[in-house]
């Protein structure tokens, strides 16, 4: 078996549980919730037909919303479940950090639970004892490590939990979200040491909201979507897709970016003269593909679709960027630019280019204008109606909202 783990058409399904109440309090939940169940509402499937391999060694994301399907599939690899259908196979010793305290008994001292994961891991007693103080060392917990691990706090169970799964010598490493529980330095301590496993040849699946750390991490991804697999490849390409399905729903469900009216420049958020019309507003990536998410200094386009019913003199197009916090970043328009237009009559286009996106992630927002030179008249306005985020791509910077072409002279 050339893959460490394999799904071949596997299927999850979950039962719901309508045992008697033991309590009031009980009942009302129960009376409340089969409101929310329609009749034969009685299964979840959280994984429909889903078939993907992760190579030997390889390092895969797994991203999605909530409820999605993806902490479901470690939990198979894990074994803790069993595929309702289809055929999980796995190739390699398994260590799962799957949920907080997972695999830790509270009444014992984290120094005895460390004892009783390399047990079950199929460690001998000695080579437990020749890690046990890297381990302590590692985790950070050496204070607390002959307590009942019942009184640590959330972040001591992820450090000593972390610190347990990777030193046991897994072949095959399970971590779910549960080290955004951790403070930053940790997660920092964390991700280094993923990133050793990494090149030693350890297969990883990591299941993260946090992009920019799936992209940093991982060579591929695969992106769930209410318990089915809508791609798998390369770990940014499967981000975009991903974070352009998010950026078009939320599009749709805010009202932003929708096509617009033929009529007058007037309604909420838009207005103007109506001398000339703002028809459409794209966001164009280096092939010309429409696009709602973008990596830091990758090339974007924004194309203003116009009409004049007459013929404008010298019209004046531009746009304003604003962080979603409502920082004004730029405002870029075709006089400043030194692109002065004659006239403009019928239908038309203008486009903004940025060759190298400096902006940083988040997400942002962009009014359109067309206005007279004088800036006396305004044809049209829309405020704030287009969104777009920006994904980190090759940049490592994390603070602010752009990245400066520079360089730094240590020397």
């Amino acid at each position: 078996m050339s893959n460490a783990i394999e799904f071949d058409k596997v299927a999850k399904r979950f039962r719901m549980d309508r045992s008697r109440p033991r309590s009031f309090q009980e009942a009302l939940v129960a009376a409340f919730q089969r409101k929310l169940i329609l009749p034969g509402e009685r299964e979840f499937w959280a994984l429909k037909d889903v078939s993907f391999e992760v190579p030997r060694g390889a390092t895969v994301g797994l991203i999605g919303p909530n409820g999605s399907g993806k902490s479901t599939s470690l939990n198979l690899i894990a074994r803790i479940f069993e595929a309702t259908s289809g055929e999980v196979r796995v190739n390699g010793r398994v260590t799962a950090l799957l949920e907080l305290g997972a695999g830790f008994h509270p009444e014992l001292s984290g120094r005895d639970n460390i004892h009783l994961n390399g047990a079950l891991m199929g460690l001998s007693r000695r080579e437990i004892k020749r890690k046990v103080d890297a381990i302590i060392e590692f985790s950070e917990v050496s204070s607390f490590i002959d307590v009942p691990v019942k009184l640590y706090s959330s972040g001591m169970y992820v450090r000593l939990g972390f610190s347990v799964a990777v030193h046991l010598d897994p072949e095959i490493l399970l971590v779910d979200e549960v080290l955004a529980v951790g403070d930053a330095a940790f997660q920092h301590k964390c991700m280094t040491r993923i990133g050793e496993m990494r090149r030693s040849g350890v297969t990883i699946l990591l299941v993260s909201h946090d992009l920019g750390t799936v992209q940093a991490l991982c060579e591929r991804a695969v992106w769930f979507d209410h318990g089915l697999v809508r791609k798998v490849g390369n770990s940014t390409d499967v981000a975009m897709a991903y974070l352009n399905r998010v950026a078009e729903d939320e599009a749709a469900k805010n009202g932003a970016a929708q096509g617009l009216t033929n009529g007058p420049e007037v309604g909420p958020g838009r207005w103007g003269t109506g001398e000339v019309e703002i028809t459409d507003v794209e966001f164009l990536d280096a092939s010309g593909a429409v696009r709602r998410v973008f990596l830091t200094g990758a090339e974007m386009n924004i194309r203003i679709r116009y009409r004049a019913a007459k013929r404008v003199l010298d019209p004046i197009f531009g746009l304003a960027i604003h962080s979603q916090q409502g920082a004004h970043i730029c405002g870029p328009n075709t006089m400043f630019s030194g692109a002065p237009i004659e006239f403009v009559e019928g239908e038309g286009e203008v486009t903004y280019r940025v060759a190298q996106l400096p902006l940083l992630e988040g997400g942002y927002v962009v009014s359109v204008a067309s206005h007279n030179r004088e800036d006396s008249k305004m044809y049209a306005y829309h405020d704030r109606l287009y969104a777009f985020q920006v994904f980190p791509g090759a940049s490592r910077e994390r603070y602010g909202l752009v990245t400066m072409v520079g360089e730094w002279d240590v020397g």
